[in-house]
């Protein structure tokens, strides 16, 4: 493998240059995929870790985390144990992809609320096994991860990596890392979704008081060992996140922040196409 070191000064640059054009985590993504694709990063060789990237494209860990799950649903990264992040040889590549009708990549929402549909017997599924399997940590796990998005709408922030991490503390539970795999993949889809999600239920107390109690019934039925109270809790909760979705109203979308939600959307889901 070629010394990645450097070439730091040169993909901070390429990133720095092209922030015009997409977001930190689409620049991010792009140079490391042509740095692998060119063989700067040679099949089975370990990629850098996240604090190494960090420093190379000066930018947050959220970042890295997004764009090296861009790369693994792209099968140019896979993880192992031990190893951390590795770099897949071309016969290792298998890219999964959503092929999204093409009335659906122009309507936006409707291609997010085909995810969901998607996401919801996974979720539900997903909960019913953490809910046999948990260990008494990974319960405590998702407890805590439900008082780190309740810190985070107290501090004013949008709770979207918070909301994904508790997410992925259940698929943890669930103990069959093909959920996790999966669920990190679909999320690429609906980070937008769950932003649009949350600003609207910023204006509605009601909204965010109902996704609380959704968060709260799936956390107890896994505690309590109750599959079938689990998977019920995880099916209505992606039921009502679309209703939510869908209940954003004209003032929402009208306004600079509405806007904004609704490129960002448009972005996600063409990029995935």
């Amino acid at each position: 493998m070629k010394n990645p070191d450097a070439k730091t000064s040169t993909a901070r640059a390429a990133a720095v240059s092209k922030r015009g054009k997409g977001t930190l985590a689409d620049h991010v993504t792009s140079v490391l995929a042509q740095q692998i694709r060119e063989g700067e990063f040679a099949p089975d060789t370990r990629l850098p870790s996240e604090m190494e990237l960090t420093a190379r494209f000066a930018v947050s860990r959220t970042v890295i985390r997004e764009a090296i799950s861009r790369l693994k649903s792209e099968g140019l990264v896979g993880s192992r144990r031990g190893s951390g992040t590795v770099v897949l040889g071309a016969n290792q590549a298998t890219p999964f992809r959503l092929d999204m009708p093409g009335e659906d990549v122009g309507d936006s929402i409707r291609a997010v609320l085909r995810v969901i549909e998607l996401r919801r017997g996974v979720e539900g599924e997903m909960a019913a096994l953490a809910a046999q399997r948990r260990t008494g940590a990974q319960s405590l796990a998702i407890q805590q991860a439900l008082k780190d998005i309740d810190r985070a709408a107290q501090e004013g922030r949008d709770g979207v990596q918070e909301d994904f991490a508790f997410h992925a503390a259940i698929s943890n539970a669930a103990h069959n890392p093909l959920y996790t795999s999966l669920v990190q993949f679909l999320s690429q889809f609906l980070h937008a979704a769950i932003r649009v999600a949350r600003m609207n239920e910023a204006r509605r107390s009601d909204f965010s008081q109902q996704v609380r109690s959704e968060h709260a019934a799936i956390a107890q039925a896994i505690a309590d060992g109750d599959p079938a109270a689990a998977r019920a809790a995880a099916l209505q909760h992606m039921e009502n996140s679309a209703q939510r979705i869908q209940a954003a109203d004209r003032e929402f979308w009208a306004s600079a922040a509405g806007r904004a939600a609704a490129r960002d959307l448009a972005r996600q889901v063409k990029a995935k196409d």
